[in-house]
Order: C-alpha cells, then sequence, then structure tokens
C-alpha cells in the first residue's frame, strides 16, 4: 500500500502520517513542493524516532510521480468525490493520493482522474469543510489494510 501527500503544507500532519506508515509497513510519498522541508525539526518532533524505519519516496512534482507509477491503481480522495472511499476494492498496490490541506488538489488533477476520486462522508457545513490530513489517512488505509486482511500486521 501506498500513501501519497500532494504538496502537503503542515509538517505535524506529515509527521503524524510517517509514524502511521511506519507502523502498518506502508510507503509514504511526498510531492513537491512541500510547505517545509523533510528535515525540519516538528516534521521529525511528530514522527519521533521513526524516521529512520520510514520508507519515504519524495517526488520533484505530480507528472514525475505519474511517470513513474501511473501503471498502478491511483484513488484521490477528496472532499470533490461523489463515492465513499468504502465503496473502493483496494489493491495491494494502490496509492491513496491526498491533497494538500489548504487547497486540496489542482483543477487539472481533479478533471483528469474525476472518476477515481472518493470522500469521506462528513455532515455537510459550509465553515468545517474536511477532516484533519493525519485524520483522513488514517481512516482510508486502515479500510484499505482492512480488505487486504491486515496482511503482517498483530
Amino acid at each position: 500500500m501506498n500513501i501519497v501527500l500532494f504538496e502537503p503544507e503542515i509538517p505535524q500532519n506529515t509527521g503524524n502520517i510517517s509514524r502511521t506508515c511506519v507502523v502498518t509497513g506502508t510507503r509514504l510519498h511526498l510531492i513537491e513542493p512541500m510547505g517545509f522541508s523533510v528535515s525540519d525539526k516538528q516534521v521529525k518532533r511528530a514522527g519521533l524516532d521513526y524516521w529512520s524505519l520510514l520508507d519515504l519516496e519524495v517526488h520533484r512534482d505530480f507528472p514525475s510521480f505519474e511517470e513513474k507509477y501511473g501503471n498502478h491503481p491511483f484513488y484521490f480522495l477528496s472532499t470533490k468525490g461523489e463515492k465513499r472511499y468504502d465503496e473502493i476494492e483496494f489493491e495491494e498496490d494502490a496509492f491513496l493520493i491526498f491533497g494538500k490541506e489548504s487547497a486540496g488538489f489542482p483543477s487539472y488533477i481533479h478533471e483528469k482522474y474525476a472518476p477515481q476520486r472518493f470522500r469521506i462522508p462528513m455532515i455537510p457545513n459550509e465553515k468545517a469543510r474536511s477532516l484533519n490530513l493525519s485524520n483522513s489517512v488514517g481512516i482510508v488505509l486502515y479500510e484499505a489494510l482492512r480488505q487486504q486482511g491486515f496482511h503482517d500486521l498483530v
């Protein structure tokens, strides 16, 4: 399983997500530009001493990520998704892709991948637009792992 953060902005979220990836054996992909450096002490603090255990790949931009992994199943998690994340039948080599905290995905991704956009159900509320990124990753990743039988997790 793969978690992809599109242009993440908040170091603490990425640190929390890195811990989740380590304890689940999930590769973390970060797509630049980012709002911080992976050497930032806030990222390191949120990730505790797990950084040396993290399977991490950093991509210079989304097109280079697509070029390398475009033949794998992509699932984009977005408040603009029409289908719910629990409707996905996750493959083991799936890429769960999450947008940046402040703006989600740019329009070109929404247009190109519209059928592959999924959402986490929430009550409608103009002021409470979305869940925290690290919470969203945990919700969807654990559903994917559940479907895979929690391989190697105890």
